[in-house]
């Protein structure tokens, strides 16, 4: 049925699941963010290092970081979420080893009376095919309702260091409630996708028309953008669930949350956080939902199990790359439809946003986030520093 997610057919093939290992991996340290450390450490999981080199790039030891982003020219961007850290600056690019406020002190202020000229709750940053990098922002202060204005994507142009673009996100496409979560450009049709990964639901998927900034939503509370019913991942041994005080803890119900686009731009792929499930839909079903030419809603491959991921990113060949949290690596769906290890290392805690790099480096935020304090008995577990890492993968990105 056109209105249910599709099981089989077409392509995506549909894999099974296999993993293929290799050499093991070491250890180094290069950036450093003053702050006080954690109060207490979970039982450290087991030394586990597999596939190539994992690299510490950077080493933070104040907010946590989520997201990164890297430059053809190989400059470096990772941004901070409001979400009960001091984080001084949401948005920063690493420079001399030094996490500098991007592009201005200014526009990182929280300042919920100008939304649409601030950073309120940036969630993730994105460099497109054009050198710009764009920063989606859910509009959101430590979990606070957005204001209008709020969620939005900002456009910063790298030659000049400027914002060049806005755009607001309105309400019907993203409310208060509303969680953007990252998002994947296609420059040569004209469009961005994003994720709405709110646990207040609706999930879905939202589409902006870059040439006059309209947007839409598409698959709300679908099958494959909302969390698995009753899903309980376990993570360093923990069962992973909602725990802020003594009661019993509940499932983390978390929705469309990863995403990425094929090289050339015909299939979207994305996930869940509360789901080990990748799924796939062709974009130009995307696009013609916003006008009912798709009748009963775009139809979505399920892709099969991956792991659970929280980002996803696609190489120039077509290759998906997720995280697998609970196995501390990072997975490869190949173009056979099976799913590879990348890397396993025990220090890949929370493996968050994946970016790969013009120098063919997969880069990676592990920022520990199963060990906050709302998942673990009100007692915030986070051992600092949190750090980004690369890995070489032998290929570049695949930006239209």
């Amino acid at each position: 049925m056109r209105n249910s997610d599709a099981q089989t057919g077409g392509s995506p093939a549909i894999p099974s699941r296999r993993a293929i290992v290799a050499l093991p991996a070491a250890m180094g340290l290069s950036l450093a963010i003053g702050s006080p450390r954690a109060v207490a450490v979970p039982r450290e999981p087991a030394a586990v290092r597999r596939g190539p080199e994992l690299r510490p790039v950077a080493a933070f030891h104040g907010a946590m970081p989520t997201g990164v982003t890297v430059s053809r020219s190989g400059r470096i961007f990772v941004n901070f979420p409001h979400w009960g850290d001091e984080v001084p600056f949401s948005v920063a690019e690493i420079v001399k080893g030094t996490a500098v406020a991007y592009p201005n002190r200014r526009i990182n202020e929280a300042d919920t009376s100008d939304p649409a000229r601030h950073f309120l709750g940036v969630q993730s940053v994105v460099v497109d095919a054009a050198e710009r990098l764009w920063v989606v922002d859910t509009g959101r202060v430590v979990w606070a309702d957005a204001p209008y204005g709020g969620p939005k994507l900002v456009a910063i142009d790298l030659t000049t260091d400027k914002v060049v673009r806005t755009i607001v996100l309105p309400r019907d496409v993203a409310g208060p409630r509303s969680f953007v979560n990252d998002v994947r450009f296609d420059l040569g049709r004209g469009y961005a996708y994003l994720t709405d990964a709110t646990p207040d639901r609706p999930n879905g998927l939202i589409v902006v028309r870059l040439a006059d900034g309209a947007s839409w939503r598409c698959l709300d509370d679908a099958p494959s953008t909302l969390p698995e019913p009753g899903f309980v991942p376990v993570i360093e041994g923990r069962p992973f669930l909602n725990k802020p005080g003594a009661a019993p803890g509940t499932p983390v119900d978390i929705g469309a949350d990863g995403i990425a686009l094929g090289p050339d731009g015909t299939w979207l792929y994305f996930c869940p956080l509360s789901s080990r499930k990748l799924y796939a839909v062709r974009t130009r079903e995307l696009v013609e939902c916003r006008d009912g030419r798709e009748r009963g809603g775009p139809l979505v491959r399920d892709l099969g199990i991956k792991g659970m991921s929280d980002g996803l990113e696609m190489d120039r060949a077509g290759r998906v790359y997720g995280g697998d949290i609970e196995h501390n690596a990072i997975v490869r769906r190949d173009q056979d439809g099976v799913y590879r290890t990348v890397v396993q290392d025990d220090r890949l805690i929370w493996p968050d946003t994946l970016s790969i790099g013009y120098d063919r480096n997969l880069y990676v935020i592990a920022n520990q986030l199963n060990r906050q304090a709302a998942y673990n008995s009100g007692q915030d577990l986070r051992r600092k520093p949190y750090f980004l890492y690369r890995v070489s993968i032998g290929i570049g990105p695949a930006r239209r």
